[in-house]
């Protein structure tokens, strides 16, 4: 009997497949759960705050920056905060000034030097502001539910920490949001699992930049932010710095931190994801590839396999689906969502493959990430 190439290669394809979720599945790191997460106690909103500044680079916010501000002013009393205006041409700094009065310390942003990313920049120039013994490094279109603050720095201080890092809930509103914001959520923890990352001796090092909460004297040591002074990942980059100077660091989930960031459209998705994607892969063709092909074998071979191949191909395409369904279904439970969404997960995976190769084609024409009117080499 003549050998059928094409159902080996789906046997072998599938059986990967299996392989590969069996091995996420039973990681002892659980890099799909949501285990590692923190929320708010109301409680705690009216604590005393006098040694935290929350420092908030902002360049062209008007729309948000007035709601992160009257978060932030409900946090807790003495609370210091340093607004760096990143050379915004809107009402960025006005409504700042009208919200918060004298409690707030307005920077006027410098002319970004070369060799900088701006929001790295930003924070450079108001970190030299900070006399507290805790510094918030806060984006200008997050907004905080009541204690949040508190919260972070009670946790931070009983374990003893140098940085605390929490993941903003994004905007999971738009069809295009519930379809791809949750994986977005889903394969930063594969890329960074948040055990191994809050584990002092693992080399795993992760941040949101939306919420990190640090120790000033740890940035101070390591010479931040001109450390990290070109990072388009700066969050990441900056746990990175602390973490191989002996710093601790943790990161977590919540719902206390939400992104007002809204994206309507597949296409504001697309330019988010193929600014930094290529860099991710540290610009290199040979991880595209290997990215390229677990993809396909993980969110299309138990596919393959259903439509092409035996009962035992069968039952085996089963498992890999299930498999997936089941690391998924944790992160969309999380977020409140339907695990209807799970079995789109072969398109949005897709999806974001292409966005990934459409990051590298901006960089081999020689185009960076581009970011708030700024682009990058």
């Amino acid at each position: 009997m003549p050998i059928d190439i094409v159902t080996i290669c789906i046997a072998l394809i599938v059986v990967l497949n299996v392989l590969i979720w069996s091995t996420i599945l039973l990681l002892p790191w659980k890099p799909w759960d949501t285990a590692q997460h923190l929320d708010a106690a109301p409680y705690l909103a009216d604590s005393d705050l006098s040694d935290v500044t929350v420092l908030i680079p902002a360049r062209n916010e008007e729309k948000t920056i007035g709601e992160c501000l009257t978060s932030v002013m409900s946090q807790g009393k003495g609370i210091n905060i340093i607004l760096v205006n990143d050379q915004s041409w809107d009402r960025t700094a006005d409504i700042a000034e009208e919200i918060c009065g004298d409690s707030i310390k307005i920077i006027r942003g410098l002319e970004l030097p070369r060799g900088w990313t701006g929001k790295v920049w930003a924070m450079d120039q108001g970190i030299k502001h900070v006399t507290t013994g805790h510094t918030l490094l806060l984006d200008a279109d997050i907004r905080l539910e009541p204690g949040a603050i508190a919260t972070a720095l009670a946790a931070k201080e009983q374990h003893n920490l140098n940085m605390f890092s929490l993941m903003a809930w994004l905007s999971m509103e738009s069809f295009w949001e519930k379809l791809m914001m949750p994986a977005f959520v889903y394969f930063f923890k594969l890329l960074y699992p948040f055990r191994l990352a809050n584990f002092k001796k693992s080399r795993v090092a992760a941040a949101a930049g939306g919420f990190i909460l640090v120790d000033t004297d740890a940035l101070r040591k390591i010479k931040a932010f001109e450390c990290i002074k070109n990072e388009l990942i700066d969050d990441c980059a900056l746990a990175k710095k602390l973490k191989s100077a002996g710093f601790t660091t943790w990161l977590g989930l919540t719902h206390s931190v939400k992104s007002m960031r809204k994206y309507e459209g597949l296409g504001e998705i697309w330019d988010m994801v193929a600014r930094t994607a290529y860099t991710q892969l540290k610009h290199s063709f040979f991880l595209l590839l290997c990215v390229t092909f677990l993809m396909l074998v993980m969110f299309w071979g138990h596919i393959a396999g259903l439509c092409y191949g035996g009962v035992i191909i069968w039952l085996l395409s089963w498992t890999g689906m299930t498999l997936m369904l089941v690391t998924y279904s944790a992160t969309l439970s999380y977020y409140r969502l339907s695990l209807f969404w799970s079995l789109a997960m072969p398109i949005t995976a897709t999806l974001y493959l292409m966005m990934t190769w459409s990051s590298a084609i901006r960089h081999w024409r020689g185009h960076g990430g581009a970011w708030k009117d700024r682009e990058y080499s």
